[in-house]
């Protein structure tokens, strides 16, 4: 890094402008993707998911609440840990305040983890977190949309991870998001899910560090996301 290049003042101004012309195609290109997103077919939800939540237990079609809309983050949060997966508390680390400006578009946010909603309250108090997370505690939720996976079925391969069927997805559970729609009549669609780096856009943290000289700088490394931690536990912190 002390090695880069040092320009002038006009040098710099000229090379900025032309990855500005770059990063105005990447924008043209980003808002065509999103289009075709939100083109994609949907399918039915028919199957009955019920969930544990604070308020009780509710349906799919209840955490909607008064929205047609609903994204759910599938947290990863086996019932045997102690504590929520820290990857997936670093995205949840940028969930705070989010959820009031969805609802004023029809959407409404939610977190679902297949960890009892007893484990789920008190790490969400420790992380001090305020979204909606529920508990998918037996129920097919997770398996279904394939971000839960049952042991037999990843020895035999019977696992889809990231829309590739027989991947191992590498352990029992893993994160994506997922987006559902309500009609008037009350039935449900799955319009959209994504996983792995599909993930990045919602990661503010992640978009600030992409700004910076340095980057993530994560190569080189089997995990890169090695350095992530819970934030109570970064040290000095």
């Amino acid at each position: 890094m002390d090695d880069h290049t040092v320009v002038t003042a006009d040098q710099w101004l000229e090379a900025r402008r032309a990855l500005l012309a770059e990063e105005k195609e990447f924008t043209r290109l980003r808002d065509r993707l999103s289009q075709r997103r939100r083109e994609l077919p949907w399918e039915r939800v028919d199957k009955e998911y019920v969930f544990d939540t604070p308020s009780g237990r509710r349906s799919l079609a209840d955490l909607f609440g008064p929205r047609s809309q609903l994204v759910v983050y599938h947290f990863m949060f086996d019932p045997e840990w102690d504590e929520g997966c820290p990857h997936c508390s670093f995205w949840a680390d940028n969930f705070n305040g989010i959820p009031i400006h969805l609802q004023q578009r029809d959407v409404q946010f939610v977190a679902i983890s297949r960890a009892p909603l007893a484990q789920i309250e008190a790490f969400k108090a420790r992380m001090g977190w305020d979204f909606d997370w529920v508990s998918a505690a037996g129920s097919d939720f997770n398996y279904d949309f394939n971000v839960s996976f049952r042991p037999e079925d990843r020895a035999s391969g019977r696992t889809m991870y990231n829309f590739v069927t027989g991947a191992d997805p590498g352990m029992g559970e893993r994160e994506g998001i997922s987006v559902f729609y309500k009609d008037d009549a009350g039935h449900v669609f799955h319009t959209y899910s994504t996983h792995g780096r599909g993930l990045d856009l919602v990661n503010g943290a992640y978009n600030y560090i992409d700004l910076t000289p340095r980057g993530r700088d994560e190569a080189g490394h089997d995990n890169p996301q090695f350095w992530v931690r819970h934030h109570d536990r970064y040290a000095g912190e």
